[in-house]
């Protein structure tokens, strides 16, 4: 196997951002093997329950790098008390058995998924990732999620924050471009909120690019560019050609979607600030090139 290509376990590899990285890895001729919660049934599957804390160490042994994403959706559910601790638990679990096994294997580079809900609510302050986290539910998931990711040891390991990822086939994006396409789409609340978005297409080429620097600690996986809802709403408005004429007021969105309304509602104004000086230039770093190429 050339130098240049490597051995990547991966975590969490049926989600939106796991498929595409497996795809995009296995692409470029990398080796992936994918860690699945039953028996493995395939060469390139490794076998791990994160609830029990147990792993098949001896098939992680000799992988360059673990890329590990997975976790419990937090927009797809009611935030019962129920959930949130699935929330927490899926996280803190996981993370915590494949940060054992990695201090066991000792890959080149451990990452290892958070979320810019680290921040908390931000206001119209930007925030970079020297500052300090928020105190609400999801601050307190992200402090322990991370924390969990320093049990690796001296592997060097980052902790990818990930903003809002814009892709067509799922997360936010996939569920509002329905109702815009209809002509149905509005700014959400006062619409005032900040979002930190990254596309897709640059959350996967970020990662692989953390793959081969040499960054650690946290790292914000933002468009350099945040906007607010509202600049977001007319921008997608206007890439599909159609009117914003129907705000969702606040109330609505809490009805419906309880505790994650917060995050909906909420602003987080982060930037990128270590991807950056670390050299990484996006493809997609303004939301409006970026709805136009996604509304398509």
């Amino acid at each position: 196997m050339p130098a240049s290509l490597q051995r990547i376990a991966v975590t969490g590899s049926t989600g939106l951002i796991g498929s595409a990285l497996v795809g995009h890895l296995r692409s470029e001729g990398h080796t992936v093997q994918r860690l699945v919660r039953r028996k493995a049934l395939a060469p390139d599957e490794i076998e791990w329950d994160p609830k029990a804390g147990t792993i098949d160490l001896a098939a992680l042994e000799g992988v360059d790098a673990v890329v590990h994403l997975a976790g419990a959706s937090v927009g797809d559910h009611r935030w019962t008390k129920k959930y949130r601790a699935e929330i927490l638990n899926s996280r803190l679990l996981g993370t915590t058995t494949i940060a054992h096994a990695v201090s066991s294997v000792k890959p080149k580079v451990f990452i290892s998924g958070s979320a810019i809900g680290y921040y908390g609510e931000t206001g119209n302050r930007a925030v970079t990732e020297t500052d300090r986290g928020g105190d609400d539910f999801l601050s307190a998931v992200c402090r322990e999620w991370e924390a969990a990711a320093d049990l690796a040891g001296d592997t060097r390991t980052v902790k990818i924050r990930t903003g809002l990822v814009l892709e067509p086939t799922g997360g936010a994006l996939g569920k509002m471009l329905p109702l815009f396409r209809f002509g149905l789409g509005g700014k959400l609340g006062s619409g005032k909120q900040w979002w930190s978005w990254i596309t897709l297409h640059d959350e996967i080429r970020a990662i692989c690019h953390i793959l081969e620097s040499k960054v650690s600690g946290p790292v914000n996986l933002t468009s350099p560019n945040p906007v607010t809802n509202q600049e977001f709403t007319a921008a997608l408005a206007r890439a599909l050609h159609r009117p914003a004429l129907f705000p969702v007021p606040g109330i609505a969105l809490k009805t419906v979607l309880g505790g994650f309304a917060s995050e909906i509602l909420g602003s987080k104004k982060v930037l990128p600030s270590v991807l950056l000086d670390s050299g990484f230039t996006f493809d997609y770093p303004h939301v409006t090139s970026a709805l136009d190429e996604l509304a398509q």
